[in-house]
């Protein structure tokens, strides 16, 4: 048995949207490696078909579906499209996102709307739509990321913790009024490198004090969010759902860290 017969994913259809880079991406081709076949959805079709071209050099059948997951209406017609050209959905990766900086004592109600209905709304209307696929086939998984500023509140990012905090709460409710069908999960990513993140750490200095503060003295990639995400998904996590899955290097253990304490 190889490591990706292990997931017993060979065959299975798998939704990822934001699908286009980071850890989209890489979750793309983990799913890829593990013989899945891919629907890339994103609003970025340009950045989804060069996804599209690394997966299918390993071999995968993918399809790039335009989706503005904040609209029902593209969403919709994304499923559509999506089970026609592979199949029902059997997997789904709830992944895309958007970060917009702003406080709370001045943030536009349009600023904040605007990132709930990407990063909340949207994991709701891609399950309802997806979810019909996988209750029709009687199996599935779900699986939702999320962030640690969805336990840790993330200052002057508008209504980003938020909309994580929801996710979380989203996938725990999904878990519940859709088993034994279907399994819901997320995945919190810590510090990571992707595309959304790129403008910080080409600050000076940054690199190094975000490692520093990290136990496993490194930032997180976004390969191994997808292997986290790739487990859950698999059957090797068939008894797991509603649970969410910290992928940080350690970062939200060292909070006790901090405090002073004279003789240790």
């Amino acid at each position: 048995m190889t490591a990706t017969s292990w997931l017993g994913l060979e065959g299975r259809v798998c939704v990822i949207t934001g699908a286009g880079g980071g850890i989209g991406r890489a979750t793309a081709l983990g799913f890829a490696a593990a013989g899945a076949k891919l629907a890339l959805l994103d609003r970025d079709t340009a950045s989804a078909e060069e996804t599209r071209a690394a997966v299918t050099a390993k071999g995968a059948e993918a399809v790039v579906v335009p989706c503005d997951v904040a609209d029902e209406a593209s969403v919709e017609t994304a499923g559509e499209l999506a089970e026609r050209l592979v199949g029902p959905c059997g997997i789904l990766v709830n992944n895309a996102g958007v970060l917009r900086p702003g406080k709370l004592d001045s943030v536009s109600l349009t600023e904040w709307n605007a990132l709930l209905a990407v990063n909340l709304t949207g994991y709701l209307l891609c399950a309802q739509v997806f979810g019909r696929q996988m209750r029709a086939a009687g199996r599935g998984a779900i699986v939702h990321i999320a962030s640690i500023a969805g336990s840790l509140p993330q200052a002057a990012s508008g209504s980003y913790s938020v909309s994580k905090t929801g996710v979380l709460m989203l996938s725990r409710q999904l878990a519940v009024e859709w088993a034994p069908q279907i399994r819901s999960n997320v995945v919190s990513p810590g510090l990571v490198e992707t595309p959304m993140s790129a403008a910080f750490y080409a600050a000076e200095g940054v690199r190094e004090r975000r490692s520093a503060m990290t136990p496993a003295n490194r930032i997180g990639r976004p390969q191994d969010m997808a292997d986290a995400a790739l487990f859950l998904a698999s059957d090797r996590a068939s008894f797991v759902t509603g649970q969410e899955l910290l992928v940080d290097g350690g970062f939200s253990q060292t909070l006790m860290g901090l405090i002073p304490r004279p003789g240790y």
